[in-house]
């Protein structure tokens, strides 16, 4: 049953905006509902002393003296299901995580477990709570008292300079355009409304508005809750982030490496307004707001913004972005052939296109999806285009498709015409004999390859016969205009065709596809098939092992059925899981379909090739594309998504009836392997305006990361007509970890001006053993059966004898990393963190204890010593003592890896190498054994497994001790900083402590 929770219910619809207002939300108090151990709860009155140096709660069975906890025992104010109590399974399930806090007091480290009615509750309590600890008694400064804030200063100085009369006061509609110019995208009509709401709050009616109405009106207007609640989380005054507030922030929530103060200074010179501000490094809300908003801080990693990959392996060994009907702009029975259609695809970074060639009026061919066409474009003008255009785009090879239904004589002069206008880019060399495998893409660069059908080598005529693409005749049979000379009883129809044009065919020479056993025997690496998607379909279902074997050496090119007389597209995912390279689509037909080729082919600079996973290129490998669980090898990985809140939403476009309101909801999207295909939503955020706050977490499961797209969707409730607002399409690989905007687009893929999603990224290792909220400190971890990978008999003695010497080696690695895994976990929930969090934030809680004790600290981390242990000086607390001892395993578990990580790889190598020596002569070994049939088909499939278990076991190995090693070197740095580490000089490298291990050769 989907949980859901209001989030309108802030007392008098108030918005949270400042430090000030959480206070006061405390002093007046509210309903919360106490949590005890024995998993009860209680509805309880929370308020916080007019003093402000308690929380007290009412009813209560203890004297009011005792029904209290004073704000200087807070150790720590932690929110969602973070301690025992709350994590227990009989309460887990009751309410949503974002509605829960918790608040650690006293020597003991005791907690107060907290559930609010709302989000906004949570955020305001602990958001006060928070600055109380931070500053006892000094009251944070209310507006219009005392000495004004950063912010107050520099938002008057904005409305000084727009009081040209300077009398102290402004119209109405400039205030108006100048909140709108501070803040793109706000609506003009939702500015007006808080200008009459304020003018009639304070009995100040006219056309004109003062100094302080501005001021509160843009606060009130331009502070976001959701933001300004993280900026207090890392701020050290509660009202901006200096320099080193804002390192860290940087570090420990947005993952970045190699932060800088400069750097930082940086940031806060390009995005704080004030220029007070500016000038003493401090990145107040509407800065921070600017910043989290800019590219520089996108959920798109900008290494993919450019060229990332490894561009010099076989053509064959890349997705390649292909057109279908690129010209049409409508769909295909009554489109209309259009020249821009061309341009659009290729600036899309589209590399490969299709011609249909057909015979002209005028003696010249001619270019149109179908002869039904209201119009055609002249071949020559079409090739002129592609000159001009072929690579603004991406320097990478095109690939031009030509599918040829015209004469010969017109066929001479469309070779003339290709040769002539693409001169030197048009690649003619022949294919090296030799080699095994196509040319790289790098080999390529600037060329345009002709992908068509050649003359056999024994016709010496002008002209020949070959068999026709079945593409061109399934258009040409569904139009009535089947060959009258077509094959009696079936068979491959034939065409005549000029020697010309078959000249220009080098490397992508089209032939018909027999069977899978036949290509592996007698196909050319330059040789390529075109499959119906019907036809692809059908072996993706029934033998998807052997369509990845096939395509690591040949290339496929899969069209859309005949069938699609909308144009509409096929799933390209479904292909590209067996490794098909070249799935072409209608570029011209928006939808979820083109999103996923959009989104897919921005992660390599957009240049139109994208690297597929090594699993599928490798020459022994074992995928089941259709596999429903983890993957031999491959590190499945979590994905855990926060939706925090959308901004200026746009209404949907079908809802012309409807008013203002829209009431979004964001569905996150998971396409790739079965295993991995995956949609949650989120509640509805009901009566929010343009900007609602969803505030959910949503997890997924990611096996083969290499080949995930993650799509958001925001849609309408309550529409009349068209539900979809707006999506983002990004491959798995390109996002980026912690607080990040989303840059919404329309479903034709056009950027939505201003419209965004806010959204927290963290993406873990799969930990074994069930979901991460299971596991909590009243799990029975010592329960759980281990599950080990292990090597599959082939029923080769030879053979088998060597794959059994990595029995020993592969449950070595095993415990060596889920030791590590389990105690880091430990770890982690001890300090109240999530397994998304990393070795820096839980040595960093652990001090914020520790510095708000009165005492010295009472534990110190010795950085003398390359395993800093963690010491404790007299007595301390249970809980710190639990944290001391979890601390002391997850170092010695990380410790044993990095010690015997080594040994047990050069084992598995060793195996994995002995086991290739076998590959060349497998065959041999194979008919010697007297192996055929399914006996045989079973031995493959089982030496392919054992050489990729141990190749992904042994990569696995070395990730676990590179991540063991960083940890040493967060602990280090965490240590230094925050004041409990001693003994300690420079930080440590990472790659110092220990050399790294040799990467392992595909």
């Amino acid at each position: 049953k989907k949980k859901t929770v209001s989030f309108s219910s802030m007392p008098n619809d108030r918005k949270i905006n400042s430090t000030a207002a959480c206070i006061s939300l405390m002093l007046e108090g509210c309903e919360l509902k106490k949590v005890r151990s024995n998993s009860r709860m209680y509805s309880r009155f929370f308020v916080l002393d007019a003093d402000m140096r308690s929380v007290r709660w009412e009813p209560s069975k203890k004297d009011s003296e005792k029904a209290k906890i004073e704000i200087k025992s807070v150790k720590e104010v932690r929110v969602g299901k973070k301690t025992p109590v709350l994590r227990s399974n009989g309460l887990s399930e009751q309410f949503p995580d974002e509605c829960a806090f918790s608040i650690i007091y006293g020597d003991n480290y005791e907690s107060l477990d907290l559930v609010a009615s709302s989000a906004d509750v949570v955020s305001a309590w602990v958001m006060g709570l928070r600055y109380l600890v931070s500053y006892g008694k000094h009251s944070p400064e209310a507006p219009g008292t005392g000495h004004p804030s950063l912010r107050t200063s520099w938002i008057s100085s904005v409305f000084d300079l727009a009081d040209l009369e300077k009398s102290g006061r402004i119209p109405v509609s400039r205030a108006v355009q100048l909140i709108k110019a501070l803040n793109p995208g706000m609506k003009t009509s939702t500015i007006e409304l808080k200008f009459k709401e304020l003018q009639k709050a304070s009995e100040r009616s006219g056309t004109d508005v003062a100094c302080d109405l501005f001021v509160e009106a843009y606060c009130e207007l331009c502070t976001r809750p959701e933001i300004f609640f993280l900026m207090v989380q890392f701020s050290s005054n509660k009202e901006y982030l200096g320099v080193k507030d804002l390192l860290m922030f940087l570090e420990v929530e947005q993952g970045m490496e190699g932060v800088t103060e400069e750097k930082c200074l940086e940031i806060v010179s390009k995005y704080e307004p004030s220029k007070e501000g500016r000038e003493k490094g401090y990145l107040a809300i509407d800065g921070f707001t600017r910043y989290l908003l800019s590219a520089d801080c996108s959920i798109f990693d900008p290494q993919h913004r450019k060229v990332c990959q490894d561009m010099a392996q076989p053509l064959s060994h890349y997705y390649i972005s292909s057109a279908h009907s690129a010209c049409l702009l409508e769909d295909n029975f009554w489109g209309r052939s259009d020249i821009s259609g061309y341009i659009s695809a290729l600036g899309l970074g589209c590399r490969s296109i299709e011609l249909v060639l057909w015979d002209g009026p005028e003696g010249e061919p001619v270019v149109y999806t179908s002869p039904s066409a209201a119009s055609c474009v002249p071949f020559r003008a079409v090739v002129g285009l592609i000159d001009q255009h072929a690579f603004t785009a991406s320097a990478y090879p095109l690939i031009l498709c030509l599918v040829v239904r015209c004469s010969a004589p017109q066929q001479r002069l469309a070779a003339q015409c290709l040769r002539k206008t693409l001169g030197e880019k048009l690649y003619l060399e022949p294919p090296n004999p030799v080699a095994s495998y196509l040319p790289s893409p790098e080999e390529l660069k600037g060329r345009i390859l002709i992908k068509g059908k050649k003359l056999p080598p024994t016709c010496e005529d002008s002209e020949g016969e070959v068999s026709d693409e079945e593409e061109s005749w399934e258009l040409a049979r569904r139009l009535g205009q089947e060959d009258r000379e077509a094959p009696e009883g079936g068979g491959l129809r034939r065409v005549r065709l000029s020697r010309e044009l078959s000249e220009l065919v080098s490397l992508c020479q089209a032939v018909p596809f027999q069977d899978f056993e036949s290509s592996r025997r007698g196909q050319h690496y330059w040789e390529m098939c075109s499959f119906s998607e019907v036809e692809a379909g059908r072996f993706a279902n029934e033998c998807p092992a052997e369509l990845v074997s096939y395509n690591k050496r040949f290339l496929s090119r899969i069209y859309p059925s005949p069938m699609r007389i909308d144009a509409s597209n096929m799933n390209p995912q479904d292909f590209w899981k067996c490794g098909c390279q070249m799935v072409a689509m209608n570029y011209q037909t928006p939808g979820l379909m083109m999103d996923l080729n959009a989104g897919w082919f921005r992660q390599n600079g957009a240049c139109g090739y994208v690297l597929r996973p090594a699993i599928m290129r490798e020459e022994v490998s074992y995928f089941s594309a259709n596999a429903k669980d983890s993957l031999p090898g491959v590190p499945a990985q979590l994905l855990h998504l926060k939706v925090i809140s959308g901004q200026n939403l746009p209404k949907p476009k079908g809802s012309g009836a409807k008013g203002e309101v829209v009431e979004p909801y964001v569905c996150a999207e998971i396409h790739g392997i079965p295993a991995d295909c995956a949609e949650h939503r989120t509640k509805t955020a009901l009566q929010s305006g343009d900007n609602p706050i969803f505030d959910e977490s949503l997890e997924f499961q990611i096996n083969l990361p290499e080949l995930a797209v993650l799509r958001f969707v925001v849609l309408d409730d309550d529409y009349i007509g068209d539900e979809f607002i707006a999506q983002y399409t990004i491959p798995f690989e390109c996002l980026q970890p912690g607080y990040r905007h989303v840059p919404l687009q329309s479903l034709a893929g056009e950027p939505l001006p201003h419209a965004t999603l806010f959204v927290h990224v963290a993406i873990t290792d799969r930990r074994g053993g069930g979901k991460g909220h299971r596991r909590g400190l009243a799990g029975r971890r010592g329960r759980r059966v281990r599950e080990y990978t292990s090597t599959k008999a082939t029923g080769i003695k030879a053979i088998d004898e060597v794959f059994r010497t990595a029995t020993q080696p592969l449950r070595e690695a095993t415990d060596l990393r889920e030791n590590v895994q389990n105690a880091l976990v430990s770890f982690k929930e001890l300090c109240g963190l999530t397994p998304a969090a990393n070795m820096k934030q839980c040595i960093l809680t652990v001090s914020t204890w520790l510095l708000h004790s009165d005492s010295t600290p009472s534990v110190t981390l010795n950085l003398a010593e390359q395993y800093p242990p963690m010491e404790a000086q007299g007595p301390i607390p249970d809980l710190l003592r639990k944290v001391l001892t979890a601390y002391e395993t997850m170092i010695q578990t990380s410790r044993t890896l990095i010690e015997s990580a080594d040994a047990v790889y050069g084992k598995l190598i060793q195996a994995q190498q002995a086991g290739m020596d076998f590959h060349k002569e497998l065959h041999r070994i194979e008919t010697k054994e007297g192996l055929r049939g399914r006996k045989l088909q079973k031995a493959l499939e089982s030496f392919a497994w054992n050489i990729t278990v141990l190749k992904g076991q042994a990569d696995l190995l070395k990730h676990a001790k590179a991540e063991a090693l960083d940890n040493l070197w967060q602990i280090h740095n965490a240590g230094q900083s925050c004041g409990i580490g001693r003994n300690g000089s420079a930080s440590p490298e990472p790659s110092r402590l220990q050399a790294p291990l040799e990467p392992i050769p595909e």
